[in-house]
């Protein structure tokens, strides 16, 4: 039996998606950041591929096989820059996409599913990123897998019981390198599925833009402008990528990643790689080790509830200057935290990180409900005749 395949289907899904698909008229170049989200994600996938034909997940061979591929394969350490480096940069513009959808509100009505499977994207993408981060089986490779890993032994009653099957056994080891190298392997094609339909609920719902306005009189295809613009912001993205891999390749490591794992030595400060750090600054802000893995956990769990804690009445910045004051003092939290979790654990130290995770969790329980509040009051004192004219200025 002859299975035909259907070129008018690809062409029609073409068509809609990358032709004429509707957008207005006004989208900046943070809209950008999407398009070099799925660059990344391919980049990634096409190197890691060709890093597996070389890569041996036995703790005896692991660093010695990636130090092959810097030496002795062609074009490998190429290769493997692109691919460490390419890791920061896909986390980069995912941060730089996800503040755009939190400083325009494209979480909010109707694109709640936009947001939301988003946020699935970010949670795969940090367990993809652990679990290659462990695979070179540097010091700090081993001594971060054994850090993390045994966060899991502070959930009550089946904790001990994840982190042996992490593990492999009773301690991080080679049957723990194979696990995560499969891991690594396999979750990026789950990750694929949910960008395509991460693409399809935004195609559905409609982009949203830097005013806010949903209108279907000021849209235009998104060919030939919006590719053309987006081709030359992957063109600047690739060429600041270019700078990191040649002239800076291991500027974003750490050092310690250079000497062969040992179980018998611990590095003076174990950090996580940069765009963890944030998250681990929260993990040292409670003593408690059941805390302090709730409290990582609730940083990103709160962020599913970001649509319904804020319903603004305008989607647009320059209509809501309360909003924009909380969320730049959210972001310079966000970085505050940052820099303190790549700093040793001192009383100083987490005494910032304690301050600033209050800040963190501040902006979603306290803040934001309040704008929602204010925005709403405002907006029913207005009268008809003034919303109107509001309407018309902001068409404007």
């Amino acid at each position: 039996m002859r299975i035909k395949f259907n070129y008018s289907m690809v062409r029609v899904l073409f068509n809609n998606h990358l032709v004429d698909y509707p957008c207005p008229t006004i989208l900046n170049y943070f809209w950008s950041f999407g398009s070099l989200a799925g660059f990344c994600l391919v980049t990634q996938i096409i190197t890691g591929l060709s890093l597996s034909m070389h890569y041996i997940p036995h703790g005896d061979n692991a660093f010695n096989s990636v130090e092959h591929i810097m030496r002795d394969v062609n074009y490998g350490w190429l290769i493997r820059y692109t691919h460490s480096n390419g890791s920061s940069m896909f986390f980069i513009v995912i941060y730089i996409h996800m503040a755009k959808a939190v400083y325009y509100s494209s979480f909010a009505y109707p694109r709640q599913l936009v947001w939301y499977s988003g946020l699935i994207i970010f949670i795969l993408l940090m367990a993809i990123a652990f679990t290659g981060y462990v695979l070179p089986w540097g010091q700090m490779s081993f001594w971060g897998a054994t850090v993390i890993s045994n966060l899991f032994t502070a959930i009550p009653y089946v904790g001990d019981s994840i982190t042996k099957i992490l593990w492999g056994g009773f301690s991080v080891a080679d049957p723990t390198l194979n696990r995560f190298y499969t891991f690594h392997f396999l979750l990026p094609f789950l990750l694929v599925a949910v960008v395509i339909m991460h693409i399809a609920l935004l195609h559905q719902a409609g982009s949203n833009n830097p005013l806010g306005i949903d209108t279907d009189d000021d849209l235009m295809g998104f060919y030939p402008y919006y590719v053309y613009k987006d081709l030359f912001a992957l063109t600047v993205f690739i060429l600041v990528f270019g700078i990191i891999v040649f002239f800076f390749p291991n500027k974003l490591g750490h050092p310690d990643n250079y000497i062969p794992a040992n179980p018998m030595i611990t590095p003076a400060h174990i950090v996580p790689e940069w765009y963890f750090l944030p998250f681990y600054a929260m993990l040292r802000a409670v003593p408690s080790k059941l805390g302090g893995v709730t409290l990582m956990g609730a940083s990103i769990g709160i962020l599913f509830f970001l649509p319904t804690l804020y319903k603004p009445i305008w989607l647009g910045p320059r209509f809501k200057p309360l909003y924009m004051i909380f969320f730049w003092l959210f972001i310079c939290s966000v970085i505050w935290l940052g820099y303190i979790g790549g700093e040793p654990a001192n009383d100083l130290n987490i005494w910032h990180s304690q301050c600033f995770t209050a800040a963190y969790f501040s902006h979603f329980i306290i803040f934001l409900p309040f704008c929602s509040w204010f925005e709403h009051m405002v907006y029913d004192s207005m009268s008809e005749d003034y919303k109107k004219e509001l309407l018309k200025e902001k068409k404007a």
